[in-house]
C-alpha cells in the first residue's frame, strides 16, 4: 500500500457495468486517486489500461490496493464487501447496501468486527444542494416541517432489462434501484420514518420486479410525506433530470425532485427555490409568496463522494453514509415492499426488530 499522506490512493473497481465504468471515470479525473485494478469476469485489460482480474478474490490476492469500489450485482454486495474488509482495504459499496435488511445487518456486524472503513454509495447526500437544504430545514428557515412530496420517473430502455438478466430479478426493481436513493434522502433531510404504506405495480412490463411504486410516510417529527417512483413512465421530474449527476439524463436547470412544506415557507430541492411570506405582512394563505434561491457552489455528487471516500481511506473522516445508516434506508424500502405485499401500514421500528430476529412481525 502507498503512503496515503503523499501518494494517490490506489483504488480497484469490482464490477464494470454501467456504474462501475462511471466510477472508473471519476477515479481518472481525481489527481488524488489512481485506478490500480479492475475485477470483472468480462473485463478486458486494454479497455482500462490497468491489470484486470476475473473476480474480487484474484484482485485482492495480486494487486497492491488501498481501497476498492464495489459496483457488482446487488446480490453480491455483502459477501464482496466482507471479503475486501477482511483483506484490510477500505470499501466504497454501491447502493443498495444489500438485497435485504438481514443481509445488511451481517455487513454492519462485519464492519464493527473488522474495524473496517466502509462508505455506502448514496451519492446524493454529497450534493451541495442537499447539505444546504438539510441546514435550512434543521435551522427552521421554513418553520417546523409539515409535509414533503417527491417524484422520480423515467422510462428505462428495453435493453436495460434484456441485456442484463439480473435487472429482471429480485432486488433490481425500481424500489431497490431508484427509490432507495429518494427514501435515503428523505431520511437524511426529514428524520427517521415511523410508518410506511405503499403500493407497487408491474403491469407495464409484466416482469418479476416492480416498475412503479407509491409510498406514504410518517416521520418521527410528525411530518407526513409521499413519493412516487417509476422506471416505466416518461417524465421530466426527478433528481437525475434536475441535476447533472448523470449526464445520460436530459438536464432541466430549474427542475425539482422534492418539495418540503413548513409552517412559514416551502423549499424545493435540488433547485433550492425557497418560497416565503414578506415578514411585514400576515403569514396566511391570502398573502403573496416571494421566491428566492438558496445559494451553493456548483459541484457533482459523485466527484464529492469520491473525494470524501479518499479522506475515509486516509482515516481523516468518518463515512457520511455508514453501513448501519444505509441499513436503515434498506429497512425502510423493505418495509415499504412488505406494506405493498400485505396492503397494510407497517411500523418501521417494529419491522427492523422483527428482521433482526428478535420479534415476529
Amino acid at each position: 500500500m502507498n503512503n496515503l499522506e503523499t501518494a494517490p490512493v490506489r483504488v480497484g473497481v469490482i464490477g464494470v457495468g454501467f456504474m462501475g465504468r462511471q466510477h472508473v471515470d471519476f477515479i481518472r479525473a481525481n489527481p488524488d486517486a489512481e485506478l490500480a485494478a479492475v475485477a470483472d469476469p468480462v473485463a478486458a485489460s486494454d479497455a482500462f489500461a490497468c491489470p484486470t482480474y476475473p473476480d474480487a478474490g484474484a484482485m485482492l490476492e495480486s494487486a497492491d490496493l488501498d481501497a476498492v469500489i464495489i459496483a457488482n450485482p446487488n446480490a453480491l454486495h455483502v459477501d464482496t464487501a466482507i471479503e475486501c474488509l477482511t483483506a484490510g482495504v477500505a470499501v466504497l459499496l454501491e447502493k443498495p447496501v444489500a438485497v435485504d435488511y438481514a443481509e445488511a445487518l451481517r455487513l454492519v456486524d462485519a464492519v464493527d468486527r473488522l474495524h473496517g472503513r466502509l462508505l455506502v454509495g448514496h451519492h446524493r447526500r454529497h450534493h451541495p444542494a442537499v447539505a444546504r437544504a438539510r441546514a435550512a430545514i434543521g435551522a427552521g428557515e421554513i418553520g417546523p416541517l409539515v409535509a414533503v412530496s417527491g417524484l422520480w420517473s423515467a422510462r428505462k430502455e428495453d435493453a436495460y432489462f434484456t441485456d442484463t438478466p439480473w435487472h429482471r430479478q429480485r432486488g433490481a426493481g425500481v424500489m431497490l434501484i431508484n427509490l432507495v436513493h429518494d427514501l435515503d434522502l428523505l431520511r437524511h433531510l426529514c428524520g427517521e420514518v415511523t410508518e410506511v404504506h405503499a403500493m407497487v405495480s408491474s403491469h407495464t412490463r409484466n416482469l418479476d420486479v416492480e416498475d412503479t411504486a407509491s409510498v406514504n410516510l410518517r416521520f418521527d417529527n410528525g411530518a407526513v410525506g409521499s413519493f412516487l417512483a417509476s422506471d416505466a413512465g416518461v417524465s421530466p421530474w426527478g433528481w437525475d433530470q434536475s441535476t447533472e449527476d448523470t449526464l445520460e439524463f436530459p438536464f432541466l436547470p430549474d427542475g425539482s425532485a422534492y418539495q418540503f412544506v413548513g409552517t412559514r415557507g416551502a423549499l424545493s430541492v435540488p433547485n433550492l427555490a425557497k418560497y416565503s411570506y414578506d415578514p411585514s405582512v400576515s403569514a396566511d394563505w391570502h398573502s403573496p409568496l416571494s421566491r428566492s434561491y438558496l445559494q451553493v457552489p456548483p459541484a457533482g455528487s459523485f466527484h464529492r463522494q469520491l473525494a470524501h471516500f479518499l479522506e475515509v481511506v486516509r482515516g481523516n473522516a468518518a463515512p457520511l453514509v455508514s453501513a448501519a445508516d444505509a441499513a436503515g434506508t434498506l429497512a425502510l424500502v423493505e418495509a415499504a415492499a412488505l406494506s405493498a405485499q400485505r396492503g397494510v401500514t407497517v411500523d418501521v421500528a417494529r419491522f427492523r426488530v422483527s428482521r433482526s430476529g428478535d420479534l415476529p412481525l
